[in-house]
């Protein structure tokens, strides 16, 4: 049997990513939160609501990172599309229960599937790299939008309102996420996290190396930084 090959451009983010962690400090003091994300997951949502008062509550600093999911499934896990195509009914049906579940917990209103679904996240993930450190409550307003307005977050008038809603100037963002620095970033960041080892939306990493998927293991999370204070006191 021949050895599984890795794409060039993931040996080279990966080594990218591990000189990245290598020559990071991680201090005694707060604990360092990444979430890797895009707009277009549900679990993506729920995890990037839940996230935040656990992260408050440990004085853990959350480093947001966008990324285009669909770019991750073409490239390490098409089986993703496989499943849509050829749905389990009984398994289809569970999670969506689920997923109503987690929704309910949350105090989210999420409706699953949307009438555009998949949808085209790239302009929405650019514009969370154009604003930067302000990206939360844009980010925020689109999950709002997609998952519980049933908005199509692919057109530039959903974008518009969005933008509105939250104190952007539409006209600034729209020419922003053409720029060529802020599609890069976000290649680059869907190809580090790939390097990494995630494989889809949320992947979250606690301290640089340990790596979580999906809202579900927020607890997991919890106890990494309960065990974290811990050794720290």
């Amino acid at each position: 049997m021949r050895p599984q090959t890795v794409p060039l451009i993931l040996r080279d983010a990966r080594e990218s990513a591990l000189l990245r962690m290598r020559s990071a400090i991680i201090t005694k003091g707060n604990a360092m939160i990444e979430f890797f994300f895009d707009c277009s997951s549900p679990w993506t949502y729920l995890a990037f609501h839940n996230i935040q008062p656990l992260a408050k509550e440990f004085g853990a600093e959350i480093s947001w990172r966008p990324i285009l999911v669909g770019g991750i499934f073409n490239t390490v896990n098409p089986s993703v599309y496989a499943s849509r195509e050829v749905p389990v009914p009984l398994k289809a049906r569970y999670m969506k229960k689920d997923l109503a579940d987690w929704a309910r917990s949350a105090g989210l209103a999420i409706k699953m599937p949307p009438t555009v679904f998949p949808v085209n996240s790239v302009k929405a993930m650019r514009g969370c790299i154009w604003l930067g450190k302000d990206m939360v409550p844009f980010a925020r307003a689109v999950f709002e939008a997609y998952w519980g307005g049933d908005k199509d977050i692919s057109q530039d008038a959903v974008l518009t309102e969005i933008c509105r809603s939250v104190g952007i100037d539409p006209q600034r963002f729209l020419a922003g996420i053409g720029e060529q620095a802020v599609k890069d970033q976000l290649k680059a960041n869907t190809d580090e996290v790939m390097a990494r080892g995630g494989f889809g939306s949320p992947t979250i990493f606690v301290d640089k190396t340990d790596m979580y998927f999906g809202n579900d293991r927020l607890p997991l999370i919890r106890e990494a930084l309960q065990r974290r204070r811990a050794s720290a006191a």
